[in-house]
Order: C-alpha cells, then sequence, then structure tokens
C-alpha cells in the first residue's frame, strides 16, 4: 500500500489541534508536493526531508510525492510536520513498518543530516496527546519541556535514524528526565529587605490575598518597583495545571521553560516603550505578548503614566474577561491572559508633589495632564491605589521587619478562605457569588451607599471595593459578615 497516516499536531494560539499528514506515492514525474494550506516554512520541507532521509541511508522513492495535511482549512507553519513527514515517506514506501505509527503522533523539525531539531508550542501538544491516550515522540531539545507533563507517555531523540530504528523493533527511545522541583530554585526578593512603608505593605498583602489590582504612587526611589518585585513571594505557589498553562503560553512564544521554575509565578516587567502587540501580542501569526506570558502571574508597569495612551486601553479587556483574542485575515488565536497588574507612578511629571523633602516644580495643569494619561476606565479597573511616601533615614537603619514567609503563611491562611467559599480568589467571583459571599448588614449598605454617592463611583468599583473588603475580612479571621472597618478600608484604597 502506497498510503500512510502519521499523526502530528499543530498550533492555534494555546491550542495543537490535530493533523493527519497523508503520504501518497504514485507514478508519474517525480517531485513532492505539499497541500493542506501549507506557510512558506512547511513547503520547504520537502527539500528538508528528502535530504535528511538521504542522509540516514534511506531511499528517497523516485515516484510523485503527495502530501497532504488535513484538515485543509488550518494554517500550518513552522518545521515541526518534518519528522512525521519523512516517517509518512518512509511507512508509504514500505521501509519502516508502520506498527506503531497509529498509536504515536510525532513532532520535530529536520536538519539536512537528519538531526532533530526543537520546535516551539510543544507543550501544548503534548497535554493534548496524553488527553487522548496517545504516546509522542518529540526532539531531544525540548525534553526538559516534555518531562514537566506528569501521566505523559513521551519520547525524545535526536535523529530520524533512532526513530526509524525504534519503528523497526530496536533500541527503545528514552522518556524524559524528570524535572527538578522549585525548592532547587533561587530564592524570590524578600519583604525584609523593605524598611517602613507599613500601609504599602498592607495593601500588597491584601492584593495577594485576592489577587487584586494594585497601584502604587509615590516619588522617585521610595521602594515601589521593590514592592512590585517582592509580590510574587508572597503569592500562594501554582498548582499543576496552572503551572502547566502559564508554561504553554512560553513554549508557544518559543521561550525556554526553565525546569526548576516552572512552578513558580511568572513576573513579567515591560519596558514602557512597549507597542500594543508587544504586550497584547499578535503579529501574522498570533504570538502571545506580556499580558499572556503574566498568565497567572504578575505583571509589572513601571512609570505607568510614560505608556502610550493607547497601550493602556488595550489592557481593559483583558482585565476584565481574563484572555486576548487576536483576529487576523487568515486565522484568529485567543491566549490566556488572567494576570495580576502592579503598576507604579509617580504623583506628577517632575515626581515630587506631596513630598516634604523636595520642592515640587509642576503646575497644577501639568500634574492634571499627567495624571489624565491613565483613563478613567483603566483605574476603575485598579481595586487598590496606595501611597508609597518617603521613608524617614531613622527607618530604613531600624531591624528588618516582617519577612515574605511570615507575610505568606497569612496569605495562603485567609485565600484559604476564598478557595472554600468559591474555589477561586476573591477577584474573580463573579456577581451572584458577590452577593452570596459580601453580605452586607443593613446598617453597612446604608453607609456603603452614601460613601459610594458622595465618592462618585461606579458599579464597577462597588463590586470591586465589596471583594477587596472580602479579602481584608479573608485577613481579619474570615467573617461571614462585612463591617464598616473591612470597608472604610477598602474604600481608602479608592484615591482616583
Amino acid at each position: 500500500m502506497s498510503l500512510a497516516i502519521i499523526l502530528s499536531r499543530a498550533q492555534e494560539g494555546v491550542a495543537a489541534p490535530q493533523v493527519m499528514v497523508e503520504v501518497h506515492l504514485s507514478g508519474g514525474l517525480p517531485g513532492t508536493h505539499i497541500v493542506g494550506l501549507p506557510e512558506a516554512a512547511v513547503r520547504e520541507a520537502r527539500d528538508r526531508v528528502r535530504v535528511a532521509i538521504q542522509s540516514t541511508a534511506f531511499e528517497y522513492p523516485s515516484r510523485k510525492v503527495t502530501v497532504n495535511l488535513a484538515p485543509a482549512e488550518l494554517p500550518k507553519d513552522g518545521g515541526r510536520f518534518d519528522l512525521a513527514i519523512a516517517l509518512g515517506i518512509l511507512a508509504a514506501g514500505g521501509q519502516v513498518p508502520r506498527e506503531r505509527l497509529d498509536a504515536c503522533e510525532f513532532l520535530g523539525e529536520l536538519a539536512l543530516s537528519g538531526e532533530l531539531r526543537g520546535v516551539p508550542g510543544v507543550l501544548p501538544a503534548l497535554l493534548r496527546a496524553r488527553a487522548r491516550g496517545r504516546s509522542i515522540v518529540v526532539p531531544r531539545a525540548n525534553a526538559s519541556e516534555a518531562a514537566l507533563v506528569a501521566g505523559a507517555n513521551v519520547r525524545v531523540a535526536g535523529h530520524l535514524s533512532e526513530v526509524c530504528s525504534w519503528l523497526r523493533g530496536g533500541d527503545d527511545l528514552p522518556a524524559p528526565t524528570p524535572a527538578i522541583g522549585v525548592d532547587d530554585a533561587p530564592p524570590l526578593p524578600d519583604l525584609a529587605d523593605v524598611r517602613g512603608q507599613t500601609k504599602a505593605r498592607r495593601a500588597l498583602e491584601i492584593a495577594a490575598v485576592g489577587g487584586h489590582h494594585l497601584l502604587l504612587v509615590g516619588p522617585p526611589g521610595t521602594g515601589k518597583t521593590m514592592l512590585a518585585e517582592r509580590l510574587p513571594g508572597i503569592l500562594p505557589p501554582l498548582g499543576e495545571s496552572e503551572a502547566l498553562e502559564s508554561c504553554a503560553v512560553r513554549s508557544v512564544a518559543g521561550q525556554r521553560v526553565d525546569p526548576g521554575l516552572w512552578r513558580r509565578r511568572p513576573f513579567r516587567a515591560p519596558h514602557h516603550t512597549a507597542s500594543a502587540v508587544a504586550l497584547v501580542g499578535g503579529g501574522s501569526q498570533p504570538r502571545p505578548g506580556e499580558i499572556s506570558l503574566a498568565h497567572h502571574g504578575v505583571l509589572f508597569l513601571d512609570e505607568l503614566p510614560e505608556f502610550s495612551r493607547h497601550v493602556l486601553e488595550v489592557l481593559r479587556e483583558p482585565l476584565e474577561s481574563g484572555r486576548i483574542v487576536i483576529s487576523r485575515a487568515a486565522r484568529q488565536a485567543t491566549f490566556p491572559a488572567q494576570f495580576q497588574l502592579v503598576a507604579a507612578m509617580n504623583p506628577c511629571p517632575c515626581g515630587y508633589a506631596g513630598d516634604g523633602q523636595r520642592t515640587c516644580r509642576c503646575t497644577p495643569d501639568q500634574i492634571q495632564r499627567y495624571r489624565a494619561r491613565i483613563s478613567g476606565p483603566l483605574l476603575d479597573r485598579i481595586d487598590l491605589v496606595v501611597d508609597v511616601p518617603r521613608v524617614p533615614l531613622g527607618e530604613l537603619a531600624a531591624a528588618p521587619s516582617e519577612d515574605s514567609a511570615t507575610v505568606r503563611a497569612r496569605v495562603l491562611k485567609a485565600r484559604q478562605h476564598g478557595l472554600i467559599r468559591a474555589g477561586r480568589a476573591n477577584a474573580e467571583i463573579n456577581p451572584r457569588e458577590l452577593e452570596r459571599d459580601c453580605a452586607l448588614g443593613a446598617a453597612e449598605r446604608r453607609w456603603l451607599e452614601a460613601a459610594l454617592e458622595r465618592l462618585g463611583l461606579s458599579a464597577r468599583a462597588y463590586h470591586r471595593v465589596l471583594r477587596v473588603a472580602r479579602s481584608i475580612a479573608d485577613l481579619d479571621g474570615g467573617a461571614p459578615l462585612l463591617d464598616r472597618t473591612h470597608l472604610a478600608e477598602a474604600l481608602q484604597y479608592r484615591r482616583f
């Protein structure tokens, strides 16, 4: 039979749809034709595969070779199908047996020597193959990434000849070496390094409990960046499924997944010159941006007003939905973007408005224009806005305050209340859960409504105040009813 079918997987966002590589050998003029909506890199596979087969001491058929990548409507790009195409040609010509092909999937780019090179987006393919109960062969360069998926039947190979030998019943292909744990990774920045800033530390702890977005406002050099960098150290650890989701985004982006850091929450800090595409993703072949690379982690935007207004506005939708959809003429890709935003800014262009030691040189109009760079709808989506004032010199020499381990223990205990109630962080609960979990007494409700009316806050702000108050109550022991002290503290964080 001159028809062979090999299974592989394409890359579409963080999905990995199955692709059937159908190879048919027929009479006619010798040549190789690849159909099924291939991009340029896939069309070029005919030359890579032909030379790789010849370099591995196999015979390339002197017949008409037709390769169909099904489904035809799915765009295919990259060199990830090289190995499957080569094995299809060899199987169709009877040079390798077919017995193991039906229950296995193959990924990998071929060098002209027959060596297998790593490809991006292996992790989503591994997860889908595991769900389907199939084994999968990947290049040795992707072994560390493949080792993260527990329970997957993965084999790694470094050369086309190794795969062909295995198919012929030779030496078994090895499984990837299990990844080392996060305990072997270097420590995160510690909160004990921060002196003073009691209010900002409190806001950071509340943000960690509920997964709330946070804006730090203060003069230069007061510790805003130090505080933001220490948030991952007090956040709960990632579960296995969350860690794999986060690593899958990095895999699709072509970034190496460090086995020692894969269970850590990502911390992304793009420069303020970053474009909208760099932040949310895009390109003719959609790739994830910084907000997706921060999935289940922290996105830190320092010097927030210095970002382009257009760039900041594209954050509004993913802050609410937790995902970003990138549409192009030929394809559409959806990337997860469930991140915790931490931003920092100066109070004015010169940075010293309200500072007791330095005189501000800005006019009221300059300050207004500076703050107006951040739109009201974006500020409305930020739960906590806190001042980070200059620290007195005496406090800089004081003994270290609580370290991250101590604060993290409180955060874990408080967050457990939310997980028991709704199974998620307080910032993610929906309006129905909000009514159930943020119950108010009649007096507290009247007090809150009057306060919101005086402050002119929106309905979204009302819900966010309740979510923050719920996190404060969880730190206070998880009281079922919110009292006025919880509400008052939550309201003081809505400065703008």
